[in-house]
């Protein structure tokens, strides 16, 4: 089931279950404090899809969207020096590089064949069509069992590959983005999940500094389900700390690590004060150290392995006491992260604490719009004319304006994306909520089978969601930028088309308008009157924080 070169965990405990003999197993195998390892996703090639993505390196415009969307992490893109290529199967294909920053590099995207689901969200999105070839693009999906032998040979290649120096490439681009290697990989999610994608990114901007509190749901069982797990660590060893808790109290677990990781920080900044007179400059460059970016965080890494070497020659009780949190030195990044069953429903109450706690931590909601893993329950996410079970005649009720409540408290950074209709915008939320040093709120539109849609399309029908202004893109910024932008962005436009139009490509909505057509559009004209009212609305806001800032720069 295992290649023989696998961890020893693996081939003695991950097999046993993965082969359905788990039951077999003594608890002496189990670890005894109920922790596993990591990165054991790879061992499982499931080798599902019919089709997978083939690349077309001649007519790539290097935007890297198809690796940003993969939600199971099967398409990846590396920019690397010609020397790399040494020694590459004659099936390996690589290109120039596009762009300043990569002059004289080679680029390759690849798919790991026997991870891909076959999905084709990749295809859909790619922007890159043939001039001579009808429906031909820069990646299309082509037989499986034509391609596999050469492409598993090929793959095996690319990870032999060094990843790209993070300090030497700009993050806030699709294209930087996917040049990171992603630190969640060929989870056990639905084909074409509509959650994946932002936890991947999540994992490729801020994946080795990670721990993370991941409320019960889909994003638990793809995310820690036994026997494989799909969070994976860098060549050094660092990569996202992964806990689950209750569904009702996320969000206080998280805080909680927080407040120890603070608390462990404090800790080692006090004794590292105290020490200071013996370590001389090491300790006043670490204490005084900018980490606001990546060259700033990998050169105090730098410093705490100095000072880590520089600690065992020491004998002195502050010594002893620092030596084993020197790692809290160097900034941790914590996220908590769930579903709208747990963010607008079960664990709002946590959730509200947390937001009003004032905390640097940052706030990922997967938002499906309903109770996805348990079986399709309406939730207060969910919105006003959509079936679902408990809602069986059209939900009653508009969704629940979750940012809304976060920005009332002024200091929360809040931004509500879609991938698939504004690439840039996510990219850019993300890294805004990470910098920003209190609480952050992402909500990230989340498309679910349970829509009833075809998910391949589901980035094309995100961008149509927001077209249709009932899922608008917006950041607040509560910190006012010092070039006099307002707190309140609209990163979308006026809507383009009705709800009405939107809503009839969804399952959701249409079997009510089959079944009880009067009822159905009477639910979605007050729907539509939900938007027009929330966009007019954020209009207002958003000048509202206009004049303010424009009187504040004239006084």
């Amino acid at each position: 089931m295992v290649p023989d070169h696998a961890p020893d965990f693996v081939q003695r405990v991950t097999r046993m279950m993965m082969e359905g003999r788990g039951d077999l197993l003594p608890v002496s195998a189990l670890p005894v404090d109920g922790t596993f390892p990591t990165a054991t996703t790879q061992w499982e090639k499931r080798s599902i899809a019919q089709e997978i993505p083939i690349w077309d390196a001649s007519i790539c415009i290097d935007c890297g969207r198809c690796a940003l969307v993969c939600p199971h992490a099967a398409i990846r893109m590396k920019a690397f020096d010609p020397a790399a290529l040494d020694g590459a199967p004659d099936s390996f294909v690589s290109k120039d590089a596009v762009g300043r920053e990569l002059g004289g590099k080679q680029l390759t995207i690849q798919v790991a064949p026997d991870d891909c689901t076959g999905c084709g969200v990749c295809v859909d999105v790619c922007p890159a069509t043939s001039k001579e070839v009808a429906k031909h693009k820069a990646i299309n999906m082509l037989d499986k069992l034509e391609h596999l032998e050469a492409e598993r040979k090929n793959y095996s290649f690319f990870l032999e590959i060094p990843e790209i120096d993070r300090t030497t490439i700009k993050l806030s681009t699709v294209k930087g983005t996917q040049l990171l290697q992603p630190l969640f990989e060929y989870s056990g999610a639905c084909s074409g999940c509509g959650e994946t994608p932002y936890v991947k990114l999540m994992s490729q901007l801020f994946g080795d500094r990670i721990v993370m509190a991941n409320a019960t749901g889909c994003s638990s069982i793809y995310g820690g389900n036994l026997p494989t797990t799909p969070y994976t660590v860098t060549d050094e060893g660092r990569g996202p700390a992964w806990s689950n808790s209750l569904f009702e109290d996320n969000a206080e677990f998280g805080l909680g690590m927080r407040m120890g990781i603070d608390h462990a920080s404090d800790m080692a900044r006090a004794l590292l004060t105290d020490l200071a007179p013996t370590l001389g400059n090491l300790a006043t460059e670490i204490l005084e150290a900018d980490q606001s970016d990546e060259a700033g965080l990998a050169a105090q890494r730098e410093r705490v392995k100095a000072l880590d070497t520089t600690l065992e020659g020491m004998d002195s009780s502050a010594a002893k006491l620092l030596k084993p949190i020197t790692q809290y030195l160097a900034d941790t990044s914590v996220w908590i992260m769930g579903g709208d069953g747990w963010a607008y429903d079960i664990g709002f109450g946590g959730l509200d604490h947390v937001l009003a706690s004032g905390r640097n931590v940052n706030i990922l909601v997967l938002d499906t719009e309903v109770y996805s893993n348990t079986g399709g329950q309406a939730s207060k996410a969910t919105p006003r004319a959509a079936v679902a079970k408990f809602a069986a005649g059209g939900k009653p009720t508009g969704k629940k304006d979750l940012g809304q409540i976060a920005m009332s408290y002024g200091n929360v950074y809040v931004a509500q994306v879609s991938m698939g209709a504004n690439p840039t915008q996510t990219v850019r939320a993300f890294e805004e909520a990470e910098k920003h040093k209190g609480v952050s709120l992402i909500l990230a539109y989340s498309p679910c089978i349970a829509h009833g849609i075809e998910m391949r399309t589901q980035m094309t029908h995100q961008k149509e969601a927001t077209d249709s202004g009932y899922w608008p893109l917006f950041r607040y910024d509560p910190l006012l930028e010092e070039d006099g932008k307002p707190g309140l962005r609209l990163d979308s436009r006026a809507p383009t088309m009705s709800f009405k139009e939107f809503a009839s490509k969804e399952n959701r909505f249409a079997m009510l308008q089959r079944v009880n057509p009067e009822h159905a559009n009477t639910l979605l004209a007050q729907a539509q009157q939900d938007i027009d009212n929330r966009w007019q609305l954020y209009e207002q806001m958003v000048e509202i924080h206009r004049t303010a800032v424009y009187e504040e720069v004239t006084e």
